[in-house]
């Protein structure tokens, strides 16, 4: 599968880079890691393309929540965006995830969109990175 996901998304840069003339996708990770053992604990994964800063998964565990950590890791994946030349930024969420703290930090919701479980929504979001 592994390989099948590899083609796709190979095929789609080279659709891109005809398209655009620009190949600048590249991952992003800011991870947070065991300061005794190395071991990552959680953190933010995503990508920069085109401009944009797409934040895919962010994680901390409960024990890390609420003493500043994911606010720093957040704001090292937008500073690291800025260096690569990105003006905006995009990601979801879910209404029983994190909205609140992406508000808390610039980022403002551009859409919903309802999931389950029942009354919970997909959360879209966006912040100007200039």
């Amino acid at each position: 599968m592994a390989d099948d996901l590899a083609m796709i998304s190979n095929a789609l840069d080279t659709f891109n880079l005809e398209a655009t003339g620009v190949f600048d996708r590249r991952p992003l990770a800011v991870l947070v890691k065991d300061p005794q053992t190395g071991a990552v604990l959680g953190g933010l994964t995503g990508r920069t393309s085109l401009g944009l800063l797409f934040v895919d998964l962010f994680h901390l565990p409960a024990e890390l929540r609420g003493r500043g950590i994911g606010s720093e890791v957040l704001r090292l994946a937008e500073e690291e965006g800025r260096r690569r030349g990105c003006r905006g930024a995009v990601l979801y969420t879910i209404t029983f995830q994190a909205p609140e703290f992406y508000q808390r930090h610039g980022w403002e919701v551009f859409g919903e969109m309802p999931c389950d479980p029942p009354g919970a929504s997909r959360v879209f979001m966006r912040k100007n990175l200039v």
